[in-house]
């Protein structure tokens, strides 16, 4: 079900399990508003135009190539895609690979 969170415009609220196509992990629906990369491997799929929106025709898988630290949302990591070329970011989750996101910040 979608719901458009009150306070931020193009937004869409959907909280999704899903199977990671990149390492296979089941990964939860775990209350987040709009899960969208898997916590095992940070990997996503191209699937957004706007946060939750599933309105993105490419579906390609989107990479994580790097992270940025924004003073407001913390970790926010960086993914470029795979098919289309096209940059994308979405904040870290509390239960993403920390590993994985120290490597990022060190690869920049």
């Amino acid at each position: 079900m979608k719901n458009k969170k009150n306070n931020i415009p193009n937004f869409t609220i959907i909280d999704e399990g899903f199977v990671c196509e990149n390492c296979g992990a089941k990964v939860e629906k775990l209350g987040y508003s709009c899960r969208n990369h898997c916590p095992v491997c940070l990997h996503s799929k191209h699937v957004d135009i706007n946060p939750g929106d599933r309105q993105e025709k490419c579906h390609g898988m989107l990479e994580p190539i790097g992270i940025e630290i924004n003073s407001k949302k913390g970790y926010v990591i960086v993914f470029k895609c795979k098919k289309c070329g096209q940059i994308r970011k979405n904040k870290a989750a509390e239960d993403d690979n920390m590993d994985l996101i120290i490597k990022l910040s060190v690869k920049e």
